[in-house]
This record gives C-alpha cells, structure tokens and sequence, in this order.
C-alpha cells in the first residue's frame, strides 16, 4: 500500500471535518450563535427526555424493519442481533460521513453463508424503504401546508418543485423499464435480480403491511425527535409544519461532505425555521440539541465496538 493510499482516508476526514466546522462558523455568524447558544443553555430537560426516548424507539423499530428485511432475502436474524448492530451502526455513523458507512459495516457483519451481496441489499433496501417513507411524508405535507389557510409561505416556484418531483417520481418506473431494454443482458439481469429482491424484501405479501408501518413510525420517530428538540429550546414547531419541514433538514444529513451532517443539518434547519415563523437561531439550536441527542442514544454501541469488523455474528446465520 502507497503512502498515498494510506494518507488519503485521512485527507478526506480532514477535508470533512473543515467543511463541518465552517458550515457551522458560517450559520452560528449568520443565525445568531450566540442567542442560540442562550437557548440551548436554557433547554428543557424533559423535552430532551422525550427526544432521547423517541430516537432510541427508531432505533428498536429499525432494528425489526432490518429482521424482517434480511429474512425475506433468506438471512436469519435474530431481533437481538438486529438491534446490537443496529446500536453498532449507529455509533460508527455518527463519525463517519454520510450517516450510511457503519451500515456497510453491519452488512459485512451479517453476510453468512448468503454473501456480502445478499446481506448489503437487505441493508440497502431497509434504509431505503425508511427514505422513502420519510420523502413521502414530507411531499404530502408540503401538498398540505400550500393549499390550507394559513400554512406555510413557501418560496416562489415550490409548487413548481414539488409538481416536477412527483412527476419524476411517476414517471421512474417507465425509465427503468426503457432502461433496462438499453442495457447489455448481463447489467440488465443484474438490474432485474435487484428489483425482484427489493420487491420480495419490500412488498412480498407477507410483509408489505409491515414493511409499510415499520417505514412510517421510524421517519415519524426521528420527525417527532427533532419536534421535542426543537421545543426543549423554546421553539414551538407545529406537528403538520414539522412533517413538512424537519424530512428537509434530515435529508441534508445524507450528503457525504461532512461528518454526520453537521453543518449541512444547521444550516438547513437555519435556512427553514423562518417558514415556520421562528428564528434562525432557534433552527440552529434545534438542531445542535438533535445532534447531541443523536450521539447519546448512540452510545449503547460503545459496549459492541470491540467484536472484531469483518466477521458475521454468530447469532446470524442463513436460512434455507
């Protein structure tokens, strides 16, 4: 290995990091740091409480929604080593860029007999059914807040925006299918081997209603998180608003320029809050004290970070 190869990991956490500290230097000079900072000195301990309380159940609810997602693709596991891993991936997310890379981790730990391939689609396919869930909401309550009386004043051009997403989105399944009769025959069966798997994982008769609630009550759970966050410093962010505006925020935190999402998350919730009738600052505190929340229901990860990386549970096992 190159000296090169070794530095350059290191060289983009660097890079991450100062792009986390600098979107965050920029918002706390934009939105009133220090007003910010009052508020979150001042917050109110049992809102917090009832963050930590709804996250962790995402987490419980996420760890079933992975079982059941893992044993349709023939993966056995159990719900307690769900949820170890769950804890474990969780822990390595919240240092890593992306809030996705301790999931790669928990796919290589639960691979089996089945493979690393069938394991990282029962992971891939379980984050993805909670995004969707999560994107969906948002879309609905955007649809909501444009057209009841005093809802929010969005910004020229948003019914616009959210028109052309929900048509992109009607129209994904035709650019698949027109997609698949362009592509060579082994990417197209590649591709065909995918969606029957993510329809088994997702929408098999024996599990699509649960799928469907799992989904729902986890982005519900992080919205209703970043909701209490948001109260224990003095900002009254209502339910139909926050179904509207929180998935904007979360979402930021997929982009891999920071380490989890710190900065992107601040600065979106900054930018947003003023929709809602509330200050900036309250948006960055809000935020903040979901990010110090997140790191807290993370820590039960601690106790399984010394199991060695790369080697599957012994709990874990392949069915059939």
């Amino acid at each position: 290995m190159t000296s090169w190869q070794t530095a350059r990991p290191w060289l983009i956490r660097g890079f991450q990091l100062a792009v986390a500290v600098g979107l965050l230097v920029i918002v706390w000079r934009v939105a009133d740091g220090d007003d910010a900072l009052t508020l979150l000195g001042a917050a109110n301990p049992m809102w917090l409480l009832a963050a930590v309380a709804a996250l962790s159940a995402q987490i419980f609810v996420s760890a079933r929604r992975w079982q059941i997602t893992a044993g349709q693709l023939g993966i056995t596991v159990t719900f307690s080593t769900a949820l170890r891993e769950y804890y474990l991936a969780q822990l390595v997310n919240q240092a890593l860029p992306g809030g996705v890379l301790g999931d790669a981790s928990r796919a290589v730990r639960a691979r089996g007999h089945k493979g690393l391939f069938a394991a990282g689609q029962s992971v891939v396919f379980e984050r993805l059914s909670g995004q969707v869930a999560l994107f969906g909401l948002m879309l609905v309550a955007i649809a909501v807040t444009m057209l009841i009386p005093g809802g929010l004043d969005w910004p020229r051009g948003s019914l616009t925006v959210l028109l052309t997403v929900v048509g992109l989105l009607i129209a994904l399944p035709v650019a698949l299918w027109l997609l698949l009769r362009t592509l060579p025959a082994r990417r197209a069966a590649t591709l065909r081997h995918l969606a029957r798997s993510a329809k088994t994982a997702l929408l098999g008769r024996a599990v699509v209603t649960q799928q469907l609630v799992l989904s729902v009550a986890t982005a519900l759970a992080n919205i209703a998180g970043f909701v209490f966050c948001a109260r224990a410093v003095g900002a009254d962010l209502g339910w139909v608003i926050a179904l509207a505006v929180v998935p904007l925020i979360l979402l930021t935190m997929l982009i891999p320029v920071t380490i989890s999402g710190w900065g992107l998350r601040e600065a979106a919730a900054a930018a947003v809050f003023p929709l809602a009738g509330l200050a900036t600052s309250e948006g960055l505190a809000s935020s903040v004290a979901f990010g110090l929340v997140l790191i807290v229901i993370s820590l039960p990860g601690l106790v399984f970070a010394r199991q060695a990386p790369g080697h599957p549970s012994p709990s874990v096992t392949a069915a059939g």
